[in-house]
């Protein structure tokens, strides 16, 4: 018999149920008599505070709530990417064919189809000893990703019987005798959210995740397994950001969270992603990404299960060996949300009304990231990663409130948005002088041996060019640009070719929107070989004017716009037009009275 508390009290999306002894923390409940889903985040004698991920209108004192004897957990299995969740892990698009267009309070629908068939082959062996992780086969989840059927992490023992053929999720595939008897195994397993899944070690970040993104890839790279934070004022282009991220990164899996942002950002995606075609498999972007949204005009508790969901998620796929990227946008959004529940809690405010457990909330969730051995049996070896970049909303871009503080505190790279490059049409509006990534170091070696060995060097190069640009902005303010020497003057040049030509990326262009790494170190190169020949020019007494009017400067700011694949020959294109040109120059010098 189900065990049944009643509603005492009802405050926006808090319900306090009496009668809940022996209800566990976080277990969850379903309120009132539409079964409304909640989860318990207090306890004080018979009494339990539950947060409510449904809009709590018309609930009643006095009605029942039951006890689930669960905690909130995800269902994992094929059939998760492609798909578009609510925060809970409700399937939409199904919603939709049940209820309409408008999600109705209470309704249920499975998060993995209970009917379509999967083709499982099995690669495991049948008599042998299996262990938690261990791949017992594979069924083709989509075009491009096939889908790795796990023992659960708490199982260990001998593979008594494998089936192959076309099952459902809850079909039995594999029966393992284990010390506590037999134990039948499905396709899908459930795992709760707030509970990291294990691995064996985790990694150094040695290995880049590669977005596409000039100034990411370049200037501030993020590894695998790494964390990233993008904070910035509205307008700044946060959300583009994210979206191309999510597009261009090279991790097999997205995991894209529209936490408490505008529906329309997320039908963007929606409409976005089956059309754009993945560079990496020639297929669309849909067939290795899977959407959760809790838009701002969803209930707000489910803010905190979406974040929650998205990484639960992303760690089974990563517990496959694949590497997935998170893009979760925007923690403020949660953050919000847990001051909400805070305050109908009554518990002490923090800074600016925030709960005292900000940090340690923010801290858990990016401390889930990371490059892992992967748990299987010590014969083999997988590495997986989930990568995380949250956006952070900070009201009126103010970079000192505790959303942005506490999230700097944990994540490795920090991708400032500047309002005022975003005003000046800038974009990405990445701040170079703000903005630092702490995976640099780690990096350095990777850059080295698969991009060019002096790849990090051009990086420092340009990275120096600017730092002098902005010393010398506040003396043009002063006195104009036409009174610095020479040799200054070729340095605000070379700046500013490296910002409009070099950072600025048209998110929307066919071929701007992703630069590849090679293409990246060799517009950087030219750029750089152009200082060289300016800074040399000048030496021997050659005007700033005329190395200005370059003509070879107009193919270096089309560069951007050279496909990927043929960029090679319009570089040495660029340069052997650019010798000639300094090589004419000089000799004009020389033969002039």
């Amino acid at each position: 018999m189900e065990e049944e508390g009643a509603i005492e009290k009802i405050a926006g999306p808090l319900v306090v149920a009496d009668n809940m002894r022996g209800c566990e923390m976080y277990e969850v409940v379903k309120v009132g008599e539409e079964g409304l889903l909640g989860e318990t985040i207090r306890l004080d004698g018979n009494l339990a505070y539950i947060q409510v991920y449904e809009d709590t209108t018309g609930l009643k004192p006095g009605e029942p709530v039951i006890r689930t004897k669960a905690p909130l957990s995800v269902e994992l299995g094929p059939g998760i990417l492609k798909n578009f969740y609510d925060g809970v892990q409700r399937p939409l698009e199904d919603i939709k064919a049940k209820v309409g267009d408008f999600i109705e309070r209470g309704v249920f629908v499975e998060s993995l189809d209970r009917a379509k068939k999967w083709n499982f082959t099995p690669t495991a062996k049948e008599g042998g000893e299996v262990v938690g992780g261990d791949i017992l086969g594979v069924v083709p989840e989509t075009k491009v990703i096939e889908h790795k059927i796990m023992v659960p992490p708490n199982v260990r023992g001998k593979l008594l019987e494998l089936k192959e053929g076309e099952f459902t999720v809850n079909d039995c595939i594999a029966r393992v005798q284990t010390d506590a008897g037999d134990v039948e195994l499905q396709m899908m397993q459930k795992w709760p959210v707030r509970k990291g899944r294990p691995y064996k070690e985790k990694l150094d970040p040695e290995v880049p995740l590669l977005t596409g993104q000039r100034i990411t890839d370049t200037f501030f790279p993020i590894a695998k397994g790494g964390t990233g934070a993008i904070p910035g004022g509205f307008g700044t282009g946060k959300t583009v950001m994210q979206h191309q991220l999510a597009r261009w990164a090279d991790a097999r899996v997205i995991v894209y969270i529209g936490c408490g942002e505008r529906g329309n950002e997320m039908t963007e995606v929606l409409e976005d992603f089956p059309k754009l075609i993945d560079p990496y498999s020639g297929e669309t972007l849909m067939e290795r990404s899977t959407l959760i949204a809790n838009t701002s005009n969803m209930p707000v508790a489910a803010r905190e299960a979406s974040i929650y969901t998205g990484i639960t998620i992303a760690e089974y796929y990563r517990d496959m060996g694949y590497d997935v990227a998170i893009q979760a946008d925007s923690t403020s959004r949660w953050a919000e949300a847990l001051r909400e529940i805070s305050g109908r809690l009554e518990e002490m405010p923090g800074e600016e009304g925030y709960p005292a457990y900000l940090a340690t909330r923010l801290a858990d969730f990016y401390e889930r990231a990371g490059r892992v051995k992967t748990l299987c049996a010590d014969s083999e070896e997988r590495v997986g990663s989930v990568t995380v970049v949250g956006a952070v909303s900070p009201p009126g871009g103010d970079f000192s409130e505790p959303v942005t503080q506490n999230t700097l505190r944990v994540v490795g790279d920090f991708w400032a948005l500047d309002s005022s490059l975003a005003d000046r049409r800038h974009f990405p509006a990445i701040s170079w002088l703000r903005s630092y990534s702490l995976y640099t170091g780690y990096l350095g070696d990777w850059f080295a041996n698969s991009a060019a060995p002096d790849f990090m060097e051009q990086r420092d190069e340009m990275m120096g060019l600017l730092q002098k640009e902005s010393e010398l902005q506040e003396i043009v303010q002063l006195v104009g640009a036409d009174a610095l020497p020479p040799r200054e003057r070729g340095t605000l040049e070379v700046a500013r070719m490296i910002r409009e030509d070099f950072l600025q990326q048209n998110a929307y262009h066919d071929i701007d929107s992703y630069c590849s790494l090679e293409k990246q170190y060799l517009m950087a190169k030219a750029i750089l070989q152009w200082h060289d020949g300016a800074s040399d020019a000048i030496e021997r007494g050659i005007g700033i004017d005329k190395l200005e009017r370059m003509k070879i400067k107009d193919a270096m700011a089309r560069m951007k716009y050279v496909p990927n694949d043929g960029f090679r020959e319009k570089y040495e294109e660029i340069m052997r037009d650019m010798k000639d040109e300094f090589e004419a120059i000089m000799k004009n010098a020389e033969d002039a009275p």
